[in-house]
C-alpha cells in the first residue's frame, strides 16, 4: 500500500522546480524524483508519494512558461505526456 503524500503546498512544489531547475542551468534538466526527493527525504516512503503532486506543479509551470517538460531530450506537450520525463528551463531558440 502507498503512503499518502505529504502535505506539501503547490506553491512550495513549483518554487522547487524552479529553484533546482534554476541551479542546474538551461542546458541541463532535474528528475521529477530531484523534487520530490529535496521536499519529502531520502526514503521512497517519503518521496515517492509526491511524484504525482510533482507531475502536475511541473504542468502548471510548463503552462506559464517557467519550465519546459522534457521527453527522450525534446519538448513535450504538457498536456500529453506519458512516461519518463525531465524538467528544464526554457531554452534559447
Amino acid at each position: 500500500m502507498t503512503a499518502p503524500a505529504p502535505k506539501i503546498p503547490a506553491e512550495t512544489l513549483e518554487a522547487t522546480i524552479v529553484e533546482l531547475t534554476a541551479e542546474r542551468g538551461a542546458e541541463k534538466t532535474i528528475c521529477p524524483s530531484e523534487v520530490a526527493r529535496k521536499l519529502g527525504g531520502p526514503h521512497p516512503d517519503g518521496w515517492g508519494p509526491l511524484m504525482i503532486p510533482v507531475r502536475r506543479a511541473a504542468v502548471r509551470l510548463a503552462h506559464a512558461g517557467k519550465v519546459v517538460i522534457y521527453r527522450k531530450g525534446k519538448p513535450v506537450d504538457p498536456d500529453d505526456f506519458k512516461g519518463v520525463y525531465r524538467i528544464g528551463l526554457p531554452r534559447p531558440q
